[in-house]
């Protein structure tokens, strides 16, 4: 018999440690190689940690609610088919040893009764031995499993994915599932906040108002906005620009670009360009704050804010996005969203950003006041897109015509970015957005 250790993996960069959400197993459970032993959360992202070995769960070293440093043991796991260690009593009575025999030979039997159904990987859908039993213990065929949607990574079918289907078999529901898991010691994330801890259902008071518990994230969020206020002095500055060239251009190419790239054309890549470039000409927008120190970051990521259909919020982060031409830029963009609309984000994912860029225009609204994301310094609030009468000035005179304007919010920490600076900034943003030239390639 071995004791194998059930440390916490390394979860991407700058991310140290977790704090322990819930065990799903106890201690004496047997434990298949990559079955999920428990759920952890940092700032941002849920996961689960699976299994490297095939075993009996021994000793659980944190509780719920503790915080654990990446690389500790979380767990012992004793394999080579070990049992759990007996509880620690005097004595052991003939008749409790017999119920345990009588329940073993139980479970035995209804195991030999269940004719197990052999599946394999095919060449497009790979299944983890969790998944091959599951569907051996259920009488799953082949068939049954291949045409079940999966929700892990490469589209591969998930624990949650078959708890989902068999739940609802039968009645042909859709099965989704936003906690994989993976096939290897890394940890799966799955949605901000999560689906994993749903709020507790409202309570009716004297059967008028109603009480609603926060979620895990929705306190998460709260508590960093109110950080955000406390640490930062924000200001705001505004510009309205001119993009008509940018919708007529995009327009005229769209239909083109995702024939030839296999990617829709939208403006948020347009618009994360103009930022990245912006922030090349004002590197002193692309710092974040340490205490009394001012951090000057060698690259430009971009956070990208991007609303869950739960209705919480996560910023996936472009890497380098000052060296990324439009094309890889929107490859980039519709990655990211797509992922975080589907859990499928990776912790490094959302870590390193240097700015973000919030998109309010998506609900309607023409302008905003976010608050910084910290440690960054600055975030910039793209209003929505109107068709609105404007002056425009020609050699023959003005006259009035129809043009498509947009606001752009900027908010900056006064503590370390004046006025000049933090107005120069966004009105750069602008004055690259209206110089778009109407001939470039994409």
């Amino acid at each position: 018999m071995a004791r194998f250790e059930l440390k916490l993996p390394k979860m991407g960069e700058s991310v140290a440690e977790a704090t322990v959400t819930n065990w799903l197993k106890n201690v004496g459970d047997t434990i298949e190689m990559d079955e999920a032993v428990l759920e952890i959360a940092t700032d941002k992202v849920d996961s689960e940690v699976p299994s490297e070995v095939e075993g009996v769960l021994v000793e659980r070293l944190f509780n719920v609610d503790d915080v654990v440093q990446v690389g500790q043991t979380i767990a012992i796991i004793e394999t080579e088919g070990g049992n759990a260690p007996q509880p620690k009593v005097e004595t052991v009575t003939e008749t409790a040893s017999e119920m345990v025999a009588k329940v073993e030979e139980t479970v035995v039997k209804a195991k030999e009764a269940i004719a197990p159904v052999a599946v394999e990987s095919t060449g497009d859908r790979f299944y983890s031995p969790l998944v091959k039993n599951m569907a051996a213990a259920e009488g799953i065929s082949q068939a049954e499993l291949d045409a079940i949607k999966g929700t892990g990574k490469d589209g591969r079918v998930t624990k949650n994915d078959m708890l989902a289907y068999l739940e609802n078999r039968g009645k042909q529901a859709t099965v989704t599932s936003s906690t994989p898991v993976t096939s290897s010691p890394s940890v799966s994330p799955s949605a901000v906040e999560g689906s994993q801890q749903k709020p507790k259902a409202p309570v009716s008071v004297n059967g008028g108002d109603e009480i609603i518990e926060m979620t895990r994230m929705g306190k998460l969020i709260a508590h960093h906005m109110v950080e955000s206020v406390a640490t930062s002095a924000h200001v705001q500055s505004f510009v309205e620009c001119d993009v008509t060239n940018i919708w007529n251009w995009r327009n005229k190419v769209k239909t083109a670009f995702e024939k030839r790239e296999g990617e829709k054309l939208t403006f948020t890549p347009i618009f994360m360009e103009a930022v990245a470039k912006a922030l090349k000409d004002f590197p002193m927008m692309n710092i974040s704050v340490d205490g009394d120190r001012i951090i000057k970051r060698k690259d430009i990521n971009l956070g990208m804010a991007a609303a869950l259909p739960d209705g919480n919020l996560i910023v996936p982060v472009i890497k380098k996005a000052d060296q990324l031409n439009l094309v890889g830029m929107s490859k980039a963009v519709n990655d990211l969203a797509d992922r975080a609309r589907n859990n499928q984000l990776k912790p490094d994912e959302i870590q390193g950003g240097t700015y973000t860029v919030t998109n309010v225009g998506t609900f309607g609204s023409i302008m905003g006041t976010p608050i910084i994301n910290q440690p960054q310094v600055g975030i910039l609030a793209l209003g929505a897109i109107r068709k609105v009468p404007a002056v425009i000035e020609t050699p023959e005179g003005d006259f009035i015509g129809i043009r498509y304007k947009m606001f752009l919010s900027h908010s900056y920490d006064h503590r370390v970015v004046n006025g000049a600076l933090g107005g120069q900034f966004v009105k750069r943003v602008a004055d690259y957005l209206e110089a778009w030239d109407m001939k470039r390639e994409f």
